[in-house]
């Protein structure tokens, strides 16, 4: 009974990780850029005597979906989507270099170009500054050129260039802040072919109703285990009984 209890438990322990991915996923449906998670399990073997005809179920690493979203037109100039593959690299709270795709951009009081959720963007030569402009514009290769304050028109300049990468996903990991990192630590190299669009959003690749039904389907599967696990304690006290009378 042992082990009936044990493959129960493990299929639970799954269940209750994968709701607990399920619900970030759905927390974050309307985050700009966010990449939903996937959660994984593995299935072994129980060793020890007796036939080898039950498996458990073991957490494995969890993945993430890198498909994606659909894009938003906002008409604001400091709005900016990645067409395609690539993200934006940005500093991340530790001070070291991650990737967002998230690109609703902002200049604070003292300057520095971030995005929605605080990181400083980074350009080729480390946060981007933005002198006092009447007008900002960022172009398909994620130049940055302004237009001072009292000028004309016509006086845009090039200040910076946004810096935009594009590694293999498979290298990827996300952090708690969560922004993605390169899994071996160091920075990805600035790729020249990734391109950007002003004036829109990508929006997160959760779809709502999947992440619903999908929940329903996981609160199923635990209440499924937890009768095992009943059925289990049932049995093992039934076990305990016979004995006793002999």
């Amino acid at each position: 009974m042992d082990r009936f209890l044990y493959i129960a438990m493990s299929g639970a322990k799954e269940t209750m990780h994968a709701q607990a991915i399920n619900n970030h996923n759905l927390a974050n449906a309307n985050t700009d850029g966010f990449r939903q998670a996937l959660a994984t399990a593995d299935t072994l073997p129980v060793r020890g005597p007796g036939h080898a005809s039950r498996d458990y179920t073991q957490i494995g690493n969890d993945a993430v979906d890198f498909s994606k979203g659909k894009m938003q037109s906002t008409g604001r100039d400091m709005d900016i989507a990645i067409e395609g593959e690539g993200f934006i690299a940005v500093q991340g709270p530790d001070g070291e270099e991650g990737y967002t795709r998230a690109g609703s951009l902002h200049v604070d009081a003292f300057g520095l170009l971030r995005t929605a959720q605080g990181h400083q963007v980074l350009g080729d030569g480390g946060p981007i500054a933005i002198p006092p402009a009447e007008q900002i514009e960022i172009g398909t290769d994620g130049t940055i050129s302004v237009r001072p304050l009292g000028v004309g028109p016509e006086a845009l300049a090039a200040v910076e260039r946004i810096r935009l990468v594009n590694p293999d996903t498979d290298e990827l990991q996300r952090g708690d802040d969560g922004l993605f990192r390169l899994a071996e630590g160091g920075e990805a190299p600035a790729d020249a072919e990734v391109r950007v669009v002003s004036g829109m959003l990508e929006g997160s690749n959760v779809n709502t109703v999947e992440a619903l039904t999908r929940m329903i389907e996981l609160s199923r599967h635990f209440e499924m285990q937890v009768k095992m696990m009943d059925s289990a304690n049932t049995l093992e006290q039934s076990s305990n009984r016979l004995l006793g009378l002999g």
